[in-house]
């Protein structure tokens, strides 16, 4: 856990900051709810499960900080990034994710997001990272902060050398479903689109990874899952 600062002021009229929720797992979701709302500057101003929904809302809502997960029905939550960040400049984006934040974390700053923090963490730290990013900085792990350091004096080699580097975020995510033991078809009707498409997008993994067979590729997205390794 990061030292504790200290973290942001209400605003001028003395209200709470507001917190708009993206996640699509209902109990999770209202932790989250309760655990914002139990904090003296903080507000849940509203929540929803997908992406097209939070597009739909959070326009008219004007949250200060946007929570969103990875891994949402339909549009995923790196494209949600993008799109609300074409929409609002100024909205704070952090994301809230069960995903390998060495390999995500990246993304979602590339993507336009203001921080990423692993859902295993202690409630106390997502409230400091929420706090952190509404004051401006971009919350990361030490890790991923000293990784960043080192790929910026290696000129990014290392980053270039990494095999899963080469998927596009929607291949990331179906790997990870993979991994997961998700079947096509599973991973289709939890991202809506057709399993014509997960066994397109599964193809172009083997082929980008130089994997053999179906078999070589669930063996592969397995041991990631696992390990972290890849």
């Amino acid at each position: 856990m990061k030292p504790k600062s200290a973290g942001i002021k209400k605003n001028a009229a003395g209200a709470s900051r507001t917190v708009f929720i993206v996640e699509d797992h209902p109990v999770f979701r209202d932790g989250l709810v309760q655990l914002i709302n139990s904090q003296d500057d903080l507000t849940v101003c509203g929540v929803a499960g997908d992406a097209e929904r939070a597009l739909e809302v959070i326009s008219s809502l004007k949250p200060d900080l946007v929570l969103v997960d990875i891994t949402l029905p339909g549009k995923n939550g790196l494209d949600l990034i993008k799109d609300l960040r074409t929409q609002n400049r100024s909205v704070k984006l952090l994301v809230l994710s069960m995903h390998d934040e060495a390999l995500y974390a990246d993304r979602v700053l590339k993507a336009g997001g203001d921080g990423y923090i692993m859902k295993q963490e202690d409630p106390e730290e997502v409230v400091y990272a929420i706090r952190d990013v509404l004051a401006g900085h971009v919350y990361v792990s030490e890790e991923i902060m000293n990784r960043g350091t080192k790929m910026a004096s290696d000129g990014g080699t290392e980053a270039r050398a990494r095999p899963l580097s080469k998927l596009t975020d929607a291949e990331l995510e179906v790997l990870e479903m993979l991994g997961h033991g998700k079947t096509e078809a599973e991973i289709a009707a939890r991202l809506h689109i057709s399993p014509q498409a997960v066994g397109a997008q599964s193809r172009l993994i083997k082929k980008k990874l130089k994997l053999n067979g179906a078999n070589a590729l669930i063996r592969y997205a397995v041991c990631w899952v696992e390990t972290g390794k890849s």
